[in-house]
């Protein structure tokens, strides 16, 4: 028999429908948190066949229609959960009216009648409503069981006989009634931060209190305040802080240097963005007698001064990393310290805690070690400096940075060839003027200056992790904190296959993370100047896990590291900082740290470096709406970013400003909304509107409050395109998603007004 042909008894049995619905119900009860995909469940039930799989689709599609099962996103389902019985959940508030309770990871409809004005996050206890045929379930809160602290931005409208905030909330769509006495001095148009005090569900509005003044609407404190303070984070410094930090001195005593390795008289510099002022991280080399090179990696010794406990560690902790906004850095660590102290500036003495590598000329690490030290940077570098240098071959230390980035560029080959992933996606930035306001885009791209650092700052990472993560033989593994990076979205990785298959691209969606990462850096390089640029490259971060620092080590999938933490950067990340004192506990021999407390704070850590992200996007939407408000009616090429049901993003090529095209203004035709093709479609027309596509707009609104553009669309004669038949109704006041097969009713009823009990928020 030959080696390429199964026996019968290998070849996979094709299952009935009836059994294949027994197995399917069977796994999904009793695994009934876990959500499950086709392939998935094929797995699990051991249905192998490959005509079962499409059965499997049928049949997952019937159970939903039958209410047995949930989809709680695109292609994946669980088993429903109880309806009439109690639940707990998070409650979700959106402006829109769209409320919500997350419980078991599904998302389930609650009318506001049924909300008790509970709050977004809220923790509730509600009661689920069986479903009926084609509709879907609906809860009713019948306890608030955990309030969550929130407040809320907005703009103060004060009157004889009225004063409120108009919030900026995508979470409260009600104005809150503000008492004279609770105003806090502001007056109308203050930009202002209130908290919501009582509500009692018979009232169309809640009641509050300001907390602070920010300052005037529109004047740019004001508003980067106010994105601050939307997303939970300080915007200013406390005094107490700021006082404690001020007592702290350089203290580097000879007897401090004593305990450290001396590097002050090795070549040694800094390379950092223009406008950088804490400079964490420095690179020295030298030869060693063998030939080879010796590079060290210093970082920034924060927890020399910082130490557990204090207030200004408490601060740190809190914050647990600095954020930048698009004018301005809201550090991490008091100026005196991220800047003074702590940075590594040149021609003073610092205290560093350092990698070491001997490394070879073509980078291999011969041997590396890891201390304290004390160094004493000869030069401070731009990027642009120490590209220019690169280029020509000319300029101060120009033998050392040569040398480095002939390593670094080594370091890098290997990293890819061991299955690194490569996305390199330009940045916008923005000039801005003494008043904040955005007069001119430019593009940050990275170079090999800025590949050079990287780089160095991947090396010391790996090695760091890998000092504490791969122990000798027999010993296990102490509490460390990693930084990992999961696998891929399966699903979206095979959708995005299929989608670059269509421009002729060969991407695994299957297989050994080389080979799958292997085939995706070549289509993005491939891509490089093609239309379907945007596209690909978009679908293929999208697939990507996100990032999160933890006390379990899974590895790093887009570096290709399996091990890897952040130990480079503690002026302005926490979980560095905790890095280094780990590292110093167990270079000193000191037991395994308490795991539930590191987890605890990688979590934080985790939390705080979204809400930071957050902030600096909603920043850059500002300057956005800001910088294109003084272009309204102008006309620019652009590429569609985003496609939802209520219309389609384009980012514009000049200067990469994002705008809605909403789907109400699409020309004559009603579009649908097609998910798994990113494209909306139109019923009659059949034109598509695809992510990816190029297309001409004009910017027809720039609303600063929401943070939004309004695009419309260009016809060759260079007149906006805009639909000329009314569009049908929905809270959004754009068309809802098409009814799928046993899906969701395209209209909820009007809702009516029902008392009930009234609650306090305190």
């Amino acid at each position: 028999m030959s080696k390429n042909k199964k026996s019968k008894e290998e070849r996979p049995v094709r299952l009935k429908k009836s059994v294949l619905a027994d197995r399917i119900l069977q796994l999904m009860h009793t695994q009934s948190k876990e959500a499950f995909n086709y392939k998935q469940v094929a797995h699990a039930i051991d249905a192998n066949h490959p005509a079962n799989r499409m059965d499997i689709i049928d049949i997952l599609e019937d159970l939903t229609l039958a209410g047995m099962l949930t989809e709680v996103s695109l292609g994946k389902y669980k088993a429903t959960s109880n309806r009439g019985t109690e639940n707990e959940g998070y409650f979700v508030r959106r402006s829109n009216g769209k409320n919500a309770v997350i419980v078991d990871e599904e998302q389930i409809f609650v009318a506001e009648r049924n909300s008790m004005h509970a709050l977004n996050g809220d923790k509730v206890r509600v009661v689920i409503s069986a479903s009926r045929k084609g509709a879907e379930p609906e809860a009713k809160v019948v306890e608030i069981l955990e309030e969550k602290e929130q407040v809320f931005i907005g703009t103060l409208r004060v009157e004889n006989n009225y004063c409120a905030l108009i919030t900026d909330s995508k979470f409260l769509a009600a104005d809150i009634i503000i008492p004279r006495g609770k105003l806090k001095g502001g007056k109308t148009g203050d930009k202002a931060v209130a908290r919501i005090t009582h509500w009692q569900d018979d009232e169309q509005n809640p009641r509050g209190e300001v907390i602070d003044i920010l300052g005037k609407k529109g004047e740019n404190n004001a508003e980067m305040h106010a994105i601050l303070a939307e997303f939970g984070l300080p915007y200013k410094y406390p005094e107490s802080v700021e006082k404690a930090a001020a007592k702290i001195d350089a203290g580097i005593t000879d007897e401090e240097v004593a305990k450290r390795e001396d590097f002050r008289n090795v070549t040694t510099f800094t390379i950092d963005p223009r406008d950088a002022k804490d400079f964490d991280d420095a690179l020295s080399i030298r030869r060693c007698d063998n030939g080879n090179w010796e590079v060290g990696v210093h970082i920034a010794d924060v927890t020399h001064y910082v130490t557990p406990g204090t207030i200004i560690d408490r601060e740190a902790q809190s914050r647990a990393t600095s954020v930048y906004l698009v004018d301005r850095t809201i550090p991490m660590l008091p100026e005196h310290l991220s800047n003074g102290i702590c940075s590594l500036r040149p021609d003073e003495e610092k205290l560093t805690f350092s990698a070491i590598f001997e490394l070879n000329d073509k980078a291999d690490v011969v041997k590396s070690r890891i201390g304290r030290t004390v160094i004493r940077s000869d030069r401070r570098f731009t990027y642009e400096e120490a590209q220019e240098i690169i280029e020509t071959g000319q300029g101060d230390f120009s033998e050392e940075m040569l040398t480095l980035n002939a390593l670094a560029q080594e370091l890098r080959k290997k990293r890819f060839s061991n299955g690194a992933l490569d996305f390199d996606r330009v940045e916008v930035r923005f000039d801005i003027d003494e008043t904040g306001r955005p007069i001119s885009v430019y593009f940050k791209e990275s170079k090999e200056a800025n590949k050079l650092i990287e780089e160095f700052m991947l090396l010391a990472n790996r090695t760091v992790a890998e000092f504490v993560g791969c122990p000798p033989p027999g010993k296990k593994a102490k509490t460390f904190v990693y930084r990992v990076h999961d696998n891929p979205d399966p699903e979206k990785l095979a959708n995005m296959s299929l989608i670059a298959h269509r421009f002729g691209y060969k991407v695994k969606a299957e297989g050994r993370r080389q080979e799958l990462n292997s085939s995706l850096n070549r289509m993005l390089r491939d891509l490089k100047g093609k239309g379907e640029e945007n596209l690909l490259s978009i679908l293929a971060l999208r697939s990507m896990a996100k990032a999160k620092y933890t006390t379990e080590n899974i590895g790093h999938y887009g570096l290709a590291f399996d091990h890897y933490t952040h130990f480079t950067s503690p002026i302005r990340r926490y979980p560095d900082m905790m890095v280094h004192r780990l590292i110093q506990r167990y270079l000193d021999k000191g037991r395994s740290a308490d795991k539930v407390r590191t987890e605890e704070l990688c979590r934080h850590s985790s939390d705080m470096e979204q809400l930071a992200a957050n902030a600096e996007r909603a920043s850059i939407k500002y300057k956005q709406v800001e910088f294109l408000k003084d272009h309204l009616g102008e006309i620019y090429d652009g590429t569609i970013s985003g496609v939802t049901e209520w219309g389609i993003y384009v980012e514009l090529t000049d200067n990469m400003c994002e705008g809605l095209v909403p789907v109400r203004d699409l020309p004559d035709d009603y579009f649908d909304f097609d998910e798994k093709n990113y494209a909306l479609v139109g019923r009659r027309s059949h034109v598509r509107y695809t992510l990816g596509d190029k297309v001409r707009v004009q910017v027809a609104r720039a609303d600063l409050d929401r943070k939004q553009l309004d695009f419309a669309l260009v016809g060759e004669d260079g007149k906006a395109i805009l639909a000329s038949r009314p569009a049908p109704s929905t809270s959004r006041g754009t068309r809802q998603k098409p009814t799928k097969k046993g899906g969701k009713k395209e209209k909820r009823q009007k809702e009516k007004k029902e008392k009930s009990k009234s609650r306090r928020r305190r």
